[in-house]
């Protein structure tokens, strides 16, 4: 029963992100307002990180598996690529290191600020 709760939880979120972006006229995909509605849930301590653990758990743990048909899709449109393939490298590498670096950037902010107020509570 566990599982079921756990489940549920995160199709109630992902249903709230659809019914925002159904409803909101901006371009964010409703995947992104359901995570941060969850976000916010478990930031507010109105859903506990226990009550979405396994599911969430699993779900990352088979991520990989569920791009593999993409893969084979992608696979079976070389001809049409082809063309345009380097320049949807670079693009790809590009954003990569730029995501990375963002990432980076708000991590170390983000603990540089925890780390200041503990000394201030000191």
């Amino acid at each position: 029963m566990k599982y079921v709760k756990e489940v549920m939880w995160i199709i109630i979120f992902t249903f709230a992100g659809e019914l925002l972006h159904a409803l909101l006229p901006l371009p964010v995909p409703s995947g992104v307002y359901g995570l941060v509605l969850l976000l916010f849930a478990l930031c507010s301590g109105r859903l506990r990180a226990e009550e979405v653990d396994c599911a969430g758990s699993f779900l990352l743990d088979t991520m990989t598996m569920m791009f593999i048909p993409a893969a084979v899709g992608i696979m079976t449109v070389t001809e049409v690529l082809r063309p345009v393939l380097l320049p949807y490298l670079v693009i790809i590498a590009v954003s990569m290191v730029l995501v990375m670096g963002v990432t980076g950037s708000c991590a170390e902010y983000i603990l540089r600020r925890g780390s200041g107020k503990r000394k201030e509570e000191a």
